[in-house]
């Protein structure tokens, strides 16, 4: 299907934001929102964004893609990911104000971008929100962090004869070794509690909530070649606030086994965009 691009300028809170729709001839009731992970803005690495876009409008859906507030061409102060819910729901007015047929959205989010996702799911229940396209979302802690590492990188590490060697030769430095010992202290028994308290959840907690009350679909995306990835399965798998999260009804999963953090290479990046076509959007109803 044919489609073309605009720039689509909106506000959010006093503050101009920038985006570029990607509009179909005939677009799908269902739009997409792309949710910008990490310190970049609405291209993505390597243009993964804008590849993404034009991959999803060719198959006749209305993409927008924007800056967050204060990060590439929008106004404002910078924001990280747990703060970004007001642009969120700017972007979806955005959306929805220059494409009046849509009348429900998919957001999709890499990274923290996922995670931003599921806090504004949590933040504001928006019905106009019908699906949620996950891809390796991010749940560090310093918990999580510290057992990713001893299960997929110490205990890898210590079955290696090179590693053995190196430490008998002296050329493993020994002051690396406390660091081993804390973060296996760290896996097992978690993290210190520092004095301070809050009545606000972990951002972790609010993210499990959201995803534990969404009516719509998920798909869940992982990449087998990415920490992130492998250090939110293990999250998901030892934190209680995630003992259903997994079994969510509309949940799909999938595992891309090659595949790394931002799926850069052509075979990963095109196997992405493909099944969040088939996975993410096509799903009963949501379609023109």
């Amino acid at each position: 299907m044919t489609y073309t691009e605009e720039t689509a300028l909106f506000a959010c809170q006093g503050d101009t934001l920038l985006g570029i729709l990607a509009k179909p001839e005939i677009p799908a009731q269902t739009g997409v929102v792309v949710i910008v992970g990490g310190p970049q803005y609405r291209v993505g690495s390597h243009r993964q964004f804008v590849l993404l876009s034009r991959a999803l409008a060719a198959a006749g859906y209305a993409v927008l893609r924007f800056d967050y507030r204060g990060m590439g061409d929008s106004e404002g102060q910078p924001r990280n990911f747990e703060a970004v819910s007001a642009d969120i729901a700017a972007a979806i007015d955005a959306l929805q104000q220059r494409l009046p047929s849509i009348k429900q959205v998919v957001l999709w989010g890499l990274c923290d971008g996922a995670s931003a996702a599921l806090l504004y799911c949590h933040e504001t229940r928006d019905p106009r929100v019908s699906g949620l396209c996950l891809l390796n979302p991010w749940v560090r802690s310093e918990t999580s962090l510290a057992r990713t590492q001893v299960k997929h990188y110490y205990t890898q590490r210590l079955r290696q004869k090179e590693f053995w060697t190196k430490l008998l030769r002296g050329r493993v430095a020994l002051k690396a070794l406390p660091g081993l010992v804390q973060n296996i202290r760290i896996a097992f028994t978690g993290a210190r509690r520092s004095g301070a308290t809050t009545s606000l959840l972990p951002f972790q907690h609010r993210m499990a909530a959201a995803w534990d009350a969404f009516n719509g679909s998920i798909f869940l995306l992982l990449s087998g070649d990415d920490y992130t990835a492998k250090e939110f399965l293990e999250h998901a798998s030892t934190d209680a606030a995630w003992t259903n999260t997994l079994t969510h009804p509309r949940l799909v999963r999938h595992e891309l086994q090659d595949a790394d953090h931002t799926f850069s290479s052509l075979t990963s990046r095109t196997k992405a965009e493909e099944l969040t076509l088939e996975k993410g959007l096509q799903q009963p109803g949501q379609r023109a």
